[in-house]
């Protein structure tokens, strides 16, 4: 009874230490990944593009030089996390405006969606149509649905100059505009 009740111990030991060694390897891979992405970014020159926006205005990389740029993807126009990220940049763009950053919102919605999505929320600033997935390809950041396809969730802080500083591949809807404005503060020091 006694070597029955020690084996059940030593099993569950065992057992719980490599789940232990599982779980560490599983948020190893996770930090790496992230880790991975931003080493794969940051540094690097922005990809050029030219995309229309809500109003069919023409945008482009170089236009901005000079100035930070918040390039942010999202999903999708009028999802409940694309709008409430939307709203959080809006409520603190006079604050970009001063810090010398513009903000870009790029989804893979068309112009008409994005002329919607904007009038609705009444966006200050340009959403770009990335419907051909010209942008989000060159970040690899194309997620495919099935039938559909949408950008993750991220975003690029791009100096003055071009160089992309920060890649945030991890975020929170209600947080980010005003993370990614202390870091435009932060960097400009």
């Amino acid at each position: 009874m006694c070597k029955s009740k020690l084996c059940k111990i030593i099993l569950l030991c065992i057992s719980l230490s490599l789940s232990l060694t599982q779980f560490a390897s599983a948020e190893s891979s996770i930090f790496s990944k992230s880790e991975t992405s931003q080493k794969q970014w940051v540094g690097k020159s922005a990809p050029a593009f030219k995309l229309q926006d809500q109003n069919s205005k023409w945008h482009s990389l170089s236009q901005y030089k000079g100035k930070w740029i918040v390039l942010y993807f999202y999903p999708k126009d009028n999802s409940p996390g694309c709008t409430q990220e939307a709203n959080q940049f809006k409520v603190l763009y006079p604050q970009f405006l001063k810090s010398n950053a513009v903000v870009l919102g790029v989804s893979l919605d068309d112009v008409k969606s994005h002329q919607k999505f904007s009038e609705k929320l009444g966006l200050p600033f340009p959403i770009l149509a990335d419907n051909n997935h010209q942008l989000a390809n060159q970040f690899g950041i194309v997620r495919n649905l099935g039938i559909t396809k949408i950008a993750k969730r991220e975003s690029f802080l791009i100096d003055p100059k071009g160089t992309i500083v920060y890649h945030y591949n991890s975020v929170n809807t209600q947080s980010h505009a005003a993370q990614v404005l202390a870091d435009i503060q932060k960097f400009s020091k």
